[in-house]
């Protein structure tokens, strides 16, 4: 499955490190259950094996405009692209030990099971719509058309604690190739 309208990268802001993550690599998870879209709740400390969480804004449904300006804003373009990236990799990421994926977002989880259907998710996206995980753990976020949103982000979770962060990620649809060339390497 293709994307329908490839991004430009090029025509977009890229995102710089402004650090806002760089005390998350070594950090326990708190226990923290998160509604997932195939109906479990997901505690992301209690996971065993290894885990790869991708942080994204928000999705939009085909025929919803994004908010305004959003283009504009350093590294909110993408999701579908991210999404779409790990879903494309599943294979490779299970070769190399990973035994979860999952997806976060603000949105609810009825909302987010449009996108698992849409995009052909092999694997479940988490809901953090009353932002506790994001709020324990400092999670990254940005405000846009009254919402908060997580800023878009990957975490390489071991036993409950953070081994990697991926931060900022751009381009979004290179970010599932970015943690394959990392895994790869340990």
């Amino acid at each position: 499955m293709t994307i329908q309208n490839p991004v430009d990268w090029s025509k977009l802001p890229i995102p710089v490190d402004d650090g806002r993550a760089s005390h998350l690599e070594g950090a326990e998870l708190p226990s923290i259950d998160l509604h997932a879209t195939d109906g479990r709740a997901v505690d992301l400390s209690r996971l065993a094996g290894t885990a790869i969480v991708y942080a994204y804004p928000l999705t939009t449904k085909p025929e919803t405009p994004a908010p305004d300006g959003w283009d504009a804003i350093p590294g909110a373009r993408g999701c579908t692209p991210q999404s779409c990236s790990f879903r494309d990799h599943v294979v490779e990421l299970d070769a190399l030990g990973v035994d979860h994926i999952f997806g976060l977002s603000t949105q609810d989880t009825s909302y987010q099971q449009e996108a698992v259907g849409r995009l052909h998710l092999p694997f479940a996206l988490l809901s953090d719509e009353n932002l506790q995980l994001a709020g324990a753990l400092r999670l990254p976020t940005f405000e846009v058309s009254g919402m908060t949103l997580l800023s878009r982000l990957t975490m390489v979770i071991r036993e409950g604690r953070i081994l990697k962060v991926f931060y900022p990620v751009f381009p979004p649809d290179r970010n599932a190739s970015d943690v394959i060339a990392w895994l790869s390497s340990r």
